[in-house]
């Protein structure tokens, strides 16, 4: 892993110092038998911590996720180097239903509702893997209409008529009923408003402080990642490049420059991304 040097004085307070809910060490994910994805990935969690990974489309992030939640098999991938570990478990031979039962559970990117269900419908099917009765059930259901009131006010809708915003708040309170000690969650930002993006944010913030669910964020927004997030990692074409304190990675001049937008001239134009005045020093 290259750490900028900026970040030197913050690498004593990554997360794991933390009692970890995930690590993942040095893993290589290949697709097809051919295609190499990602090239010695390695991050951590901590029990109740948010973490943000972070990087362009493309560069790896959805996979990484995909190798924690055990879904990369359906796509032809495979973990084939390294190791995943979720509460003191190697996880990688797991079922997606074996993890799920185990209290990590992925929102994949664009949402996925099941479009001729209800939102009712939909949230009820997260709780599939419990055997807990039905009781417990309903109660957490009323737990997700009091995080989300706009699915209560939509229960009855077809999913497949509601919102972007709506289907992404569906998704998260569907995850919450499988009652998870962990959320990989990909790109909820993806597709929508400034205002329902902060929306989403502050109930996501809320559930991790007020259920304690440990959070991995995968985001191509890195100014809003950072904020919500206590600790980021930086992807870039399948390696993790930078990882750090998300104030410190806030405050970098690579990350500013490259994943914010702000170089030492003020903000940059989009026009001239591919022109940069220096190098990442990752890359030199």
């Amino acid at each position: 892993m290259v750490v900028s040097s900026d970040l030197a004085p913050d690498v004593a307070s990554a997360p794991a110092a933390a009692s970890p809910i995930l690590e993942v060490s040095n893993i290589e994910v290949i697709y097809d038998h051919v295609i190499l994805v990602l090239k010695g990935v390695s991050l951590t969690v901590p029990t109740g911590g948010v973490v943000a990974l972070l990087g362009a489309n493309g560069a790896g992030k959805t996979t990484t996720l995909k190798a924690i939640s055990n879904l990369l098999r359906a796509e032809r991938g495979e973990v084939t180097k390294g190791s995943i570990q979720f509460a003191g478990e190697r996880v990688e031979a797991l079922s997606p239903n074996g993890l799920v039962t185990r209290g990590c559970i992925q929102v994949m990117e664009g949402r996925h509702c099941f479009g001729h269900l209800t939102i009712e419908e939909n949230l009820l099917t997260g709780a599939y893997t419990r055997r807990d009765g039905r009781g417990n059930v309903r109660d957490d259901l009323d737990m997700v209409y009091a995080y989300f009131p706009r699915l209560k006010e939509r229960r009855s809708s077809m999913a497949g008529y509601t919102s972007g915003g709506e289907q992404q708040m569906c998704a998260i309170g569907r995850a919450l009923m499988s009652r998870p000690k962990m959320i990989l969650l990909d790109e909820p930002s993806m597709g929508l408003a400034p205002q329902l993006v902060e929306e989403i944010f502050e109930i996501v913030k809320s559930l991790n402080a007020n259920e304690g669910v440990s959070i991995l964020l995968a985001e191509q927004n890195t100014n809003i990642a950072l904020r919500y997030a206590t600790y980021g990692y930086i992807l870039e074409s399948g390696r993790i490049v930078m990882d750090g304190d998300a104030t410190a990675l806030r405050e970098n001049a690579d990350v500013k420059e490259f994943y914010l937008g702000v170089g030492g001239e003020g903000r940059r134009s989009f026009r001239n991304v591919k022109h940069y005045k220096r190098r990442k020093r990752w890359l030199s």
